[in-house]
């Protein structure tokens, strides 16, 4: 059986999406892993407040105070 057990396989092979969350689980711990998903909330939130900005000094027009 060139060396592969039957019953050892998964039923079907997880998405790297899966493994990784998987291998984050292993590796981190839970206060950890939070900490990192709201760091990246804050860097998308800081992004989107960028992008705002600059559309707003790109529009024609009375320029608005920040």
């Amino acid at each position: 059986m060139s060396g592969v057990q039957r019953g050892l396989l998964p039923a079907r092979m997880p998405s790297v999406g899966g493994a990784l969350r998987y291998a984050e689980s292993v590796l981190l711990a839970g206060g950890q892993r939070q900490a990192r998903r709201n760091a990246w909330a804050a860097v998308c939130e800081n992004r989107r407040h960028a992008a705002e900005r600059d559309d707003a000094d790109a529009a024609p027009g009375p320029r608005r105070l920040s």
